[in-house]
């Protein structure tokens, strides 16, 4: 089944189809994090949604390259080396660190390339000399280097390919040297920056002397550098449209002059117990708050990918204790098809595949596709509680949830290590079953679940699981 996809270049559902003659390589390209602080939940909705187009992609066949930068290099960061004392990589490399511990806790594949702005000056350099011999950078009386708009567009070029921009209407800036200029001013942008005194130690040479690269060139040179001057899909927020990416796109076209990206995909901005994410109204979570409050990866990825993506999603603890009794039925559901199943093996149950292939190839329309599971979930449960599960029927099930699963990565709830005292309760009670002590057997249960366990009679014998 063909995978269609919104285009927000076309503003409409296409078809998905790569640029590679055999149909086959897909590069893509997402807008990674700018690590200056731990990323916020809001930040993960985007690298969770990237995390479920690469793996779609996968699913459906193709060999993708996926690529996503890390900015460490840009205004805040400058900031923030220069508040606290120390080196540009020192202060990075911490909170890049953290970023990719985080991005393994929720379970996202580690993308193939993570090039960073730093290590790429000789390639933003080598692009922006491609603007000014063609005309459409210059350099000002302070020593940085611009983008003209005016000059681009009289090359006969389009600026607000990603969104309807009325220039006449918009507020015209002669230029500005922020990385983020506001949504309604239409400005000349710096593409390199002039060395100031606040810059610190953060310098590099260049033809029109020492700076720094702007945000939006550094984007161009990686993804060029990475997956050549036209490539198939670049995602990232819907607050990154503009300025970000239509930036993207003119200084790309501009030096190149070949299209950039053909697909473009943007996701929905995410609000948190229904408001906007704010550390003054305290409903501004990391991961690693989530985490401190006892939730794990895998519940905070479940719920972010409960919405579809270009949905605007309220993000609430409610919801995550949801996710947490969601997951449940899963485990629950996949460790007594484990059981049935032992170390048999069969081709996965189609019916389960075909209905959640068919969800995810409707735009990812991932509230079908939980359903197609939540479904199948049911109709085994029943099977199994009719004892009309087989051995290979019980593997084919299996199977399926697992090809399922390579998409959705919540995987299954690891057996936590039962503490010695568990166990010897557990063998206690084991004991008064055999000598027909019912009342002390009762009386241990309910002691295991205070302690936080539940104990399930199998045929196989009794089995412990953390509550």
């Amino acid at each position: 089944m063909a995978l269609k996809l919104f285009n927000t270049l076309t503003r409409s559902i296409q078809e998905f189809a790569p640029l590679d003659p055999q149909k086959k390589k897909v590069g893509m390209y997402c807008c990674g994090p700018t690590v200056y602080d731990f990323a916020h939940i809001g930040n993960w909705r985007t690298f969770v949604f990237a995390d479920l187009v690469r793996r779609t992609l996968e699913f459906s066949g193709y060999d993708v390259k996926h690529v996503m930068n890390i900015t460490d290099v840009e205004d805040k960061i400058i900031k923030r080396v220069r508040e606290q004392k120390t080196s540009l990589r020192e202060f990075t490399g911490k909170f890049e660190t953290a970023f990719l511990d985080d991005l393994k806790v929720l379970g996202c594949r580690e993308p193939h390339v993570k090039p960073r702005a730093t290590g790429h000056i000789a390639e933003i350099i080598a692009l922006i000399e491609k603007l000014v011999v063609r005309g459409v950078a210059y350099q000002a009386a302070d020593g940085s280097v611009y983008f003209s708009i005016g000059k681009y567009r009289g090359c006969g070029c389009h600026y607000g390919q990603l969104l309807k921009l009325n220039l006449d209407e918009m507020r015209a800036g002669e230029r500005v040297a922020s990385d983020e200029y506001e949504k309604e001013s239409i400005a000349d942008f710096a593409l390199w920056k002039a060395y100031v005194p606040d810059d610190g130690e953060v310098t590099w040479d260049s033809p029109w002397g020492k700076g720094r690269p702007g945000w939006h060139i550094e984007c161009s040179a990686m993804s060029i550098k990475a997956l050549g001057e036209t490539f198939d899909l670049h995602l990232g927020g819907e607050d990154l449209k503009f300025p970000h990416h239509e930036d993207e796109i003119a200084q790309s076209e501009g030096a190149t002059g070949k299209p950039f990206v053909k697909h473009w995909l943007h996701g929905a901005h995410l609000l948190v117990e229904g408001k906007k994410m704010s550390k003054s109204l305290g409903n501004f979570f990391t991961l690693r708050d989530l985490q401190a409050k006892g939730f794990t990866g895998r519940e905070v990825r479940y719920l972010l990918l409960t919405a579809h993506y270009r949905e605007t999603f309220n993000f609430t603890l409610e919801g995550l204790h949801g996710a947490k009794t969601a997951l449940s039925r899963i485990d629950e559901c996949v460790g007594k098809l484990r059981d049935i199943a032992g170390n048999a093996t069969a081709a996965p149950d189609s019916n389960l595949v075909q209905q959640f292939s068919a969800a995810l190839a409707d735009d990812l329309n991932v509230s079908a596709a939980w359903a197609s599971v939540f479904e199948w979930v049911r109709e085994t449960n029943k099977c199994i509680a009719d004892n009309t599960l087989s051995i290979p029927a019980a593997a084919s099930a299996l199977a399926a949830w697992e090809k399922v699963d390579s998409v959705l990565g919540v995987g299954v709830k690891t057996e936590a290590e039962v503490p010695a005292e568990i166990s010897a309760l557990a063998e206690a009670r084991m004991a008064a079953k055999k000598s027909k002590d019912f009342q002390r057997a009762d009386a241990i249960r309910e002691e295991l679940k205070a302690k936080g366990w539940v104990i399930e009679d199998t045929p196989k014998g009794i089995k412990l699981k953390k509550i």
